[in-house]
């Protein structure tokens, strides 16, 4: 999910929210046609995103590198805003029992937290994640 993705999800809560309370036929209509209008915003920026590499790099968020074998890198943690503790408990999620099984955990576009672990990892896996800067 990209911030846009996620803007447009609470935009349409709210709006939904708005349909709900209407109590005349021109207020559920208004907040229809906001539903509508943010329904094509959505499609027109899925259809810009797929179509532009460029428009993509822009509304896309880019997968972050937050350990790295059986290091962790804590200038990643913070761009991530990202507790130690988190981390941790996504390492016990994922049944790591030691640090130096852990090759790499990604934190994703998405919010989700990957933990790539065993003897050897495919560079490949890793190959557009970004390092902390």
């Amino acid at each position: 999910m990209t911030n846009f993705d996620f803007v447009m999800t609470v935009a349409m809560g709210s709006v939904a929210a708005g349909v709900i309370q209407a109590s005349d036929w021109q207020t559920f209509a208004q907040a229809m046609i906001g539903m509508a209008g943010l329904v094509i915003a959505q499609y027109i920026a899925a259809k810009l995103r797929s179509s532009s590499d460029r428009v993509e790099q822009v509304m896309q968020n880019q997968p972050l590198l937050i350990m790295r074998d059986g290091q962790i890198l804590s200038d990643a943690l913070g761009q991530a805003r990202m507790a130690e503790s988190d981390l941790i408990a996504k390492l016990r999620e994922a049944n790591v029992l030691d640090f130096s099984e852990v090759r790499a955990v990604v934190l994703e576009t998405t919010g989700d937290v990957s933990v790539l672990h065993g003897q050897k990892l495919d560079e490949r896996l890793i190959e557009n994640v970004k390092s902390a800067d």
